[in-house]
């Protein structure tokens, strides 16, 4: 067990503030052979991209990709915050992610596919083949779908690699691609489809879940239903077939309307389709946020800005080398997907590795087997699937004989404990650790160590990336000074390639949402006057290494202390008991608000009153008696979503005897009902209604 450290001084804090009690952790090195290897071990980088050679710095992304028309302006303010990046320039996406790597790597494997069932074999598709397969898609979309530059393309698919395929045959030909996770709903895609405008979706009839062949077609008709009632109209719904050769869904094809692209791709083999020189300007895809509340926000992603932006993060954060073999286990329909397995790693020439299925299947072991068999050496996941990993096989990564020389961790904070396992068992103490924060609307990281230059500190991000500028403002715009001890609202001061250009369709939202709050004066031009305000909470260490405390919103005023929900998640997981922790507010008449604890065990340990009563005392010891929780609850399992998030929201409802809202697309909705009867016991009912903070509390995972 790890010790439990003492409370620091709890600092005093006002309405504006987060209250935080977390101690500093000590520092891990890189190894020689590490930095011996790395593409970035010049620590002149800082200087390179300090605000003194702003925003010319960039010229050294930039440079990394195959330009068809060089640009004439780094960096266009005329319209804040709308930047323009590389003006002038011209480019193709695909053509930066297959076609150029042919002379050298075409016999190399671009992607590998590990399906989740082990029986069915593991699937690699070479440089050449992707550029086939991609050049007969793109002229398909063209001369079958009907599609032209511009146009919106929903995509809604599991992970099988015809997805990246379709994502690139899209950039080819200047289509604008919508990718939706493959685990929302049919609802959720028909949404997006509205939103987007999109008259075409392409989909797949089926995949693997927990060694189940899920219906995915299912969706479609749903989505289709949903995009008609909000007046858009889809003309063809293309369809990828799991298995060659025969349909996996029990939803019927619908003639005229729904065709086979296995089968319709035979008119068009061979056919080769000259990539469009797109303006560096033009959007390439749109991400939408998940928004269940209100319409779905589509951020719009330009082409040459964020190429460059994720190849020079693909390239120097996480050391990605075309020799090396790269697993980022995101699913595509994230931005993470998008940055980090499809065009980070393929505008590198790299080997990027897809995975069908769910980690644990079909034992804790899986992960560790695939790193073993393809000789993975870069690992990039989020601190959820690290919790499941090291709930469900604490010990399993020492059985296997992988060796990664760098592993990154995304998504969210990580838990300075979860990190020590993480480095320890996971890299065999071999391994760098980049602990990255960003968000969909940036493209790339914002914050992280450099891996060959920085140290690692466990829990923190670290500083901001090469060329960007954050900054803390509490809530009266004042800024907050470096190892203060205090926190607020983490902005970053200035723009940077991979930002988002808009949302879609809607320009004063975006304007309200990111910049209005700290915006120094609306009719200026200076960028400096347009700070960025990402809604994440953080502090800021003496060193200048940044701690993100999690979304503004995930923060509970217990008396007029604003404690973070992470941190008191965090004071959990330092106890080997402990597997997983979600904290949420819980109403109460005399402090407004205080803390409620679900926590899910480890393996082979026995929910008992002592082991609630041991959380407890750990939250009282590291934090203080202000965090004591109003109840501890330990439960089999955790409501999540399908990529694994702990959805904060439904148990929040559940304590606050709320009505959990639509639950239809978590993983594992059964566990809803069991959590809510141990809670609120049998013939409890929900009210429809409540307090604002409570239903918004933890959003939409």
């Amino acid at each position: 067990m790890a010790d439990i450290r003492e409370k620091s001084n709890a600092v005093e804090t006002s309405n504006a503030q987060i209250a935080v009690h977390w101690r500093e952790e000590e520092y891990f090195y890189p190894s020689p052979k590490f930095i011996g290897q790395a593409n970035l071990t010049d620590p002149a980088v800082t200087e390179r991209f300090s605000e003194e050679h702003f925003p010319e710095c960039f010229k050294e992304y930039a440079d990394m990709l195959s330009w068809d028309q060089y640009w004439h302006t780094t960096l266009d303010t005329n319209d804040p915050p709308f930047w323009k990046w590389f003006v002038g320039g011209k480019l193709n996406a695909c053509y930066n992610c297959v076609d150029r790597h042919l002379d050298e790597y075409k016999n190399k494997a671009a992607l590998i596919f590990v399906p989740e069932p082990e029986r069915e074999p593991v699937v690699s598709v070479t440089y050449q083949e992707l550029y086939v397969r991609v050049n007969e898609l793109a002229a398909l979309l063209r001369d079958f779908a009907g599609l032209k530059t511009g146009d919106r393309v929903t995509i809604h698919m599991p992970m099988i690699p015809e997805l990246p395929v379709t994502m690139l045959a899209c950039a080819r030909l200047g289509v604008i691609h919508s990718v939706v996770f493959g685990g929302f709903s049919g609802e959720a895609c028909g949404r997006r489809i509205a939103d987007s405008g999109s008259r075409i979706l392409i989909t797949a009839d089926s995949y693997y879940r927990n060694g189940k062949l899920m219906d995915h077609k299912a969706n479609a008709e749903i989505a289709l239903e949903v995009a008609q009632q909000e007046g858009q109209a889809v003309d063809k719904v293309l369809v990828w077939k799991r298995h060659r050769g025969q349909y996996g869904s029990a939803t019927p094809m619908v003639p005229g309307r729904d065709f086979f692209l296995d089968e319709e791709l035979l008119k068009f083999s061979g056919e080769l389709v000259e990539p469009v020189s797109m303006d560096a300007e033009a959007p390439l895809f749109l991400m939408y946020t998940s928004g269940s509340t209100g319409k779905p926000k589509g951020c719009q992603h330009r082409t040459g800005g964020y190429l460059a932006y994720v190849a020079g993060t693909s390239k120097y954060l996480q050391d990605i080398h075309p020799t090396d073999v790269y697993w980022c286990m995101a699913d595509i329909g994230w931005i993470t997907g998008h940055s980090y397995i499809v065009y980070g790693p393929l505008s590198l020439a790299a080997t990027s590795v897809l995975y069908e299925g769910v980690p644990t299947f079909p034992d804790a072991g899986r992960v560790w087997r695939i790193a073993e068999r393809l000789d993975v050496n870069i690992f990039h996941t989020s601190p959820t699937a690290i919790r499941m990993l090291r709930k469900s096989g604490p010990d399993e990564p020492k059985k296997y004989n992988y060796h990664f020389k760098h592993m990154t961790t995304v998504g969210e904070p990580i838990e300075p404990e979860v990190w020590r396992w993480y480095h320890d068992t996971v890299g065999k103490g071999e391994a760098v650790i980049v602990d990255t924060w960003w968000q969909t609307e940036n493209g790339g990281f914002l914050c992280t160590t450099k891996p060959a230059i920085d140290p690692m500190k466990p829990g923190s991000a670290g500083p901001g990336a090469p060329g960007i500028y954050p900054t803390i403002f509490d809530e009266d715009n004042q800024e907050v000074t470096a190892g203060s001890g205090k926190a607020g609202n983490i902005c970053i001061r200035n723009p940077w390639p991979g930002i988002m250009q808009t949302i879609w369709g809607d320009r004063d939202r975006f304007v309200e949402q990111y910049y209005r709050k700290y915006c120094k004066d609306p009719k200026s031009k200076d960028w400096h006057d347009w700070p960025y305000f990402a809604a994440d909470g953080a502090v800021l260490a003496a060193d200048g290494y940044l701690r993100i405390l999690g979304r503004v919103d995930d923060v509970i005023n217990v008396a007029g202390h604003r404690l973070g929900t992470k941190e008191i998640e965090s004071a959990c997981l330092t106890l080997p008991e402990i597997a997983e922790a979600a904290v949420v507010p819980v109403v109460d008449e005399i402090k407004g608000r205080v803390p409620e604890v679900y926590v899910s065990l480890a393996p082979g340990v026995k929910a008992s009153p002592e082991i609630a009563d041991k959380v407890t005392k750990t939250i009282e010891t590291i934090i203080g008696k202000i965090a004591r929780p109003k109840r501890v609850h330990i439960v089999p399992d955790m409501p999540k979503t399908r990529s694994g998030k702990l959805m904060r929201r439904v148990l929040a409802a559940i304590s606050n005897n709320l009505s959990t809202g639509d639950i239809t697309t978590l993983a594992n909705p059964d566990v809803v009902e069991s959590v809510r009867e141990m809670v609120q016991g049998k013939g409890a009912v929900a009210v429809k209604d409540g307090p604002d903070d409570l239903k918004q509390f933890g959003g939409v995972d």
